[in-house]
């Protein structure tokens, strides 16, 4: 059964793979990437090649997501973890589901201020703030498809966002800014969250936890990356280098980066949501 790291992109994801992989992962606490690299990303290209579908056709592809999921769970039957920014969609009408209870026994998913997923999402993929914040209000976004991914449907940050709050699985919703401020506590909440969903109670491990929070700061990992690099970074295409991915993480403010008219579109087009999650 499928537990799931869900989010918009850039919006922590990668901490919260980072934490749960070196928990669950490593013997002592101590993070290395090897630790996120052992948490699956859904959907991946490979997941599709034991069924018949054109992997280029995204009614077949999205179509096919349960059945693909029945797979692992046929495969492997125990608990495992997999990393999606996929909306949680419910299409009955042209047979594509998401996933359902069957496959899936909850997620986690970890949202962030959309001031500062405008900020991020702009440098990852090398656009400008304005744009960023067109493709983050667009409801029918896709993910381009990569060498590693077919194309996937994201959605809008709000329609993303409100798709896993009203999911059909279990979801505890975790706050980037309170995983970042309250780490100990926020990651006891989601180990309390995984016994409920039948996890082993023993899964507590003061020692270990204290590692895996002093392991996983951002200047940490942001080291390691420099050293011997990360498979998630990207090619910037003003340079045609690779940029670094950890590159701001908790710095980074939207209020040094966005401009007055900017910060009040954002707003405006997430008013509800943001006051619900307290970022306004």
């Amino acid at each position: 059964m499928i537990i799931w790291l869900a989010s918009y992109p850039k919006s922590g994801n990668t901490l919260l793979r980072s934490i749960l992989g070196t928990y669950f992962f490593s013997q002592d606490g101590n993070f290395s990437f090897d630790n996120i690299y052992k948490i699956g990303q859904f959907p991946s290209l490979y997941h599709f090649t034991d069924i018949n579908i054109d992997i280029n056709n995204i009614e077949q592809t999205l179509g096919s997501y349960v059945k693909v999921q029945n797979n692992f769970n046929l495969k492997n039957k125990s608990k495992k973890f997999f990393k999606t920014h996929s909306a949680f969609f419910d299409n009955k009408s042209n047979n594509s589901i998401f996933s359902n209870s069957e496959n899936s026994l909850g997620a986690i998913y970890i949202v962030r201020d959309p001031r500062n997923v405008v900020t991020s999402y702009a440098h990852h993929y090398s656009i400008e703030v304005d744009e960023a914040f067109n493709q983050i209000t667009d409801q029918e976004l896709f993910l381009s498809k990569t060498e590693i991914h077919p194309e996937v449907f994201i959605s809008s940050w709000r329609l993303n966002y409100l798709s896993w709050k009203k999911a059909s699985i279990p979801v505890l919703i975790v706050k980037y800014e309170d995983l970042i401020k309250n780490t100990k506590e926020k990651l006891i909440e989601v180990l309390n969250f995984f016994q409920t969903l039948g996890m082993n109670k023993s899964l507590y491990d003061d020692k270990k936890l204290e590692n895996v929070i002093k392991s996983t700061q951002f200047s940490n990992m942001q080291k390691l990356e420099k050293e011997i690099g990360f498979n998630e970074s990207v090619i910037d295409k003003k340079t045609n280098k690779k940029k670094a991915f950890f590159n701001l993480g908790p710095s980074n403010n939207w209020k040094t980066t966005l401009d007055t008219k900017l910060t009040n579109k954002i707003e405006e087009s997430f008013s509800k949501e943001m006051e619900e999650l307290g970022y306004l």
